[in-house]
């Protein structure tokens, strides 16, 4: 949520999700960050799939094309799994693209955010979206 609302970039919440979005848990996982975040919550991947603009890129362990090698549009949605388990099988061969982040040989995956980070900076570089700098 803070890396979408610090970039200004919309945050599309698939459920079921990985986390508890109990207005509880959801204000301290916002903190702050809530009023600047454009936040849709879907109720299923075909309620997502119905509403998303452009290309869904899934990132996988399990793909081969390396994000730095993939040329990013700007209705591109990122898309990210859990942790512990990734995508359902259904949403894996849905994904119109499937990119990884090349890793060192025995080590399993990233954390997903940082993930996301490496490869939302490199979309927002390619698609000259960062935005505008604060003093």
């Amino acid at each position: 949520m803070r890396l979408c609302a610090c970039l200004g970039v919309a945050m599309d919440i698939i459920e079921p999700c990985g986390f508890l979005l109990s207005d509880r848990h959801f204000r301290r996982a916002g903190m702050d960050y809530l009023a600047s975040l454009d936040l849709t919550r879907h109720a299923s991947w075909e309620g997502f799939r119905g509403h998303a603009p452009g290309r869904v890129l899934l990132l996988t362990t399990k793909a081969s094309e390396p994000y730095f090698a993939f040329s990013f549009a700007p209705s591109d949605t990122l898309l990210v799994g859990r942790e512990s388990a990734g995508v359902p099988d259904e949403v894996h061969q849905t994904a119109d693209a499937r990119l990884t982040i090349p890793m060192r040989a025995g080590l399993r995956s990233l954390n997903v955010a940082q993930a996301a980070a490496m490869v939302l900076g490199e979309a927002l570089r390619q698609t000259a979206l960062f935005p505008e700098p604060t003093a």
